[in-house]
C-alpha cells in the first residue's frame, strides 16, 4: 500500500471506546442480574468477571489504567484557579536567566511598571 498525498492514513481517527471499561459494565450488569458469565475464559470480560466477584479493586484500576488510559487530571491553583508564581523575590540575575528562556516576561523590557504592583506588566 503506498502513501496518498493529502490523504489520512487513519480516517476513522484514534478508537472512542474503552474496552475495559465496557466488559466491566457489561460483566457487572450481568452478575446483578444473577446471570452466569458467558465469555470465553481468560477473554477480557471474564477476567473482569473475576475481579468484580473477587472485590479486587485496585487490581481492576490498574488493568483499567493500563488498556484505557489513565484518567486525566487537570492542573490547577488554590481552590480551582490558575496557578500563581511568585517572581518579586528572585535576584536580577534569576529574572533574566528566565527572560532568555521564555523572553520578556512582562511589558517591553521584561520589567513591570512602578504602579503595578499585581505583576501582570503593562496593560
Amino acid at each position: 500500500m503506498t502513501f496518498e498525498a493529502g490523504k489520512s492514513g487513519n480516517p476513522g481517527g484514534r478508537p472512542k471506546s474503552k474496552p475495559f471499561k465496557e466488559a466491566l459494565l457489561m460483566e457487572a450488569l450481568s452478575a446483578e442480574r444473577g446471570d452466569k458469565c458467558v465469555a470465553k475464559k481468560g477473554s477480557l470480560r471474564w477476567n473482569a468477571r473475576q475481579l468484580l466477584e473477587k472485590g479486587e479493586v485496585s487490581a481492576i484500576k490498574e488493568i483499567a489504567d493500563r488498556l484505557d488510559g489513565k484518567v486525566t487530571q487537570g492542573i490547577s491553583g488554590p481552590n480551582g484557579g490558575p496557578i500563581q508564581v511568585d517572581l518579586t523575590h528572585l535576584e536580577p540575575d534569576d529574572l533574566e536567566r528566565l527572560e532568555t528562556i521564555f523572553g520578556n516576561l512582562a511589558g517591553s523590557a521584561g520589567r513591570d511598571a512602578e504602579d503595578d504592583p499585581g505583576g501582570e506588566g503593562a496593560a
